[in-house]
């Protein structure tokens, strides 16, 4: 045969073979990602999208923990656990966290001590890392986005110009129209949205209120996550077809594999 016949073959197995070579982006949020059996390793072998860390400010250090740690473990500071890895795979991974994306990484860190004096602590640690992170006020793309939840000093983050760390929104701060460079994501509870537990029918109601949001969010060139909704395959599906951007999950893997079938 010539080569006219077999070229048609060839160009549409190269095209196969590049597309399961390439990295396929997932759109999860590894919620309390400390907890997984390897932190942060676990989320960047299956590509996810944003990552959730609990912080607490004790003694100047900011220790990942959900509760207050009884005893401190100085190698389970932010630093250690998340931003030099991070800084580390960026590096090897030439400026980017994923071969084919250049888009942010998400790190939420979710401030369960004072708002202000942890804020203030986490732009100290974060100036270490500065070829990483993209400040708020700065359109540059960087490979980091780290954005503040729970206790969030709002005013003092908005106010400044040189932001390392930017905002986790709720719904209620859309009419404030604050910049998505300051609040990239809108987060919300799931059953403050909506009543469905998960299982069986969607009710036409929760498909609306969740509809309205999603465009309330999107207007704003921002994400939304919902928290607390329910981990199961029904309701991942139910929240990407309604446009929910980020799914807050515990179960990396399984999203993972969900996610490559999904559609």
């Amino acid at each position: 045969m010539s080569w006219r016949i077999h070229f048609p073959f060839l160009f549409s197995f190269f095209l196969l073979f590049s597309c399961h070579t390439s990295s396929k982006i997932i759109p999860g949020h590894a919620h309390n990602d400390y907890e997984h059996s390897n932190p942060l390793q676990d989320a960047l072998k299956h590509h996810f999208l944003s990552v959730e860390v609990d912080v607490h400010l004790i003694d100047g250090s900011l220790y990942v923990s959900h509760d207050l740690p009884a005893v401190l473990d100085s190698n389970r500071t932010l630093g250690k656990m998340y931003l030099q890895p991070l800084q580390q795979h960026v590096k090897a991974n030439d400026g980017n966290v994923y071969t084919d994306y250049t888009g942010p990484f998400y790190l939420m860190v979710d401030v369960k001590t004072e708002a202000e004096s942890t804020y203030q602590q986490l732009i100290e640690v974060l100036s270490n890392y500065e070829d990483i992170v993209r400040v708020a006020s700065d359109k540059t793309a960087a490979p980091l986005t780290v954005f503040v939840s729970g206790n969030r000093a709002i005013q003092t983050i908005i106010e400044s110009k040189f932001s390392l760390a930017v905002l986790d929104g709720r719904p209620v701060d859309l009419d404030k129209n604050i910049s998505y460079q300051y609040m990239p994501v809108v987060s919300d509870n799931f059953y403050n949205v909506l009543s469905w537990d998960g299982v069986g029918d969607i009710s036409k109601e929760d498909r609306q209120k969740l509809k309205q949001l999603v465009e309330a969010v999107h207007t704003q060139n921002k994400k939304l996550r919902l928290w607390a909704a329910p981990d199961n395959e029904q309701a991942w599906e139910f929240l990407l077809d309604s446009g929910v951007d980020l799914i807050n999950t515990d179960r990396i893997g399984d999203f993972y594999n969900f996610y490559k079938t999904y559609k």
